[in-house]
């Protein structure tokens, strides 16, 4: 198998599963597919490329538009890119969709109870945000819209992440995005 270049754009509340989910596609492309995926991180590119942003709306916006012409950028190469933002307001995600033209672009929300996701905290960023440590914190003082219609909504409270790559993998095969040869 093979891949054919495009972004799946996984979006949820931080502490969701975004990035382990991804994770868990990349290796299952690269391992049995010989897929050319690579993952694009919110909280990797907040540390090199949009290390100059804060938290803003507008700043949300411009770390949600860079993110979107990296990952073009990366698809244009040949990449199946996942790409794992909160991005958090739908005008950010619908732009970024526009942004993947010609390239095929699938919103995949990582849905996950808000409670859920705090129980999980992995970086402790709720337990600091309730006692007013962070502020304009998503999910909880900043909004989250979560995603009217996405392609793939996973729910990661009720599926296991081996669980949730084959659902991320079977549309992706459904889709064509990955080619027998």
């Amino acid at each position: 198998m093979s891949n054919k270049p495009g972004i799946l754009w996984f979006t949820g509340l931080s502490g969701s599963g975004k990035s382990a989910l991804a994770g868990s596609v990349q290796r299952y492309l690269q391992e049995n597919c010989g897929a050319r995926a690579y993952i694009l991180d919110g909280d990797v590119l907040r540390t090199g490329l949009n290390s100059d942003l804060g938290f803003s709306d507008a700043d949300r916006a411009e770390n949600i538009r860079r993110a979107a012409e990296a990952a073009r950028l990366l698809a244009d190469a040949g990449l199946l890119v996942l790409v794992t933002f909160i991005s958090p307001f739908r005008a950010g995600r619908q732009m970024a969709r526009e942004k993947a033209v010609p390239f095929p672009f699938a919103e995949v929300h990582v849905a996950c109870p808000l409670e859920v996701c705090e129980q999980r905290d992995p970086k402790g960023l709720y337990r600091r945000a309730r006692a007013g440590e962070i502020p304009q914190f998503t999910g909880l003082t900043s909004p989250y819209e979560p995603p009217e219609a996405p392609e793939l909504r996973i729910n990661t409270a009720e599926l296991t992440l081996e669980e949730s790559t084959a659902r991320v993998v079977s549309f992706l095969l459904a889709q064509g995005w990955l080619e027998m040869q």
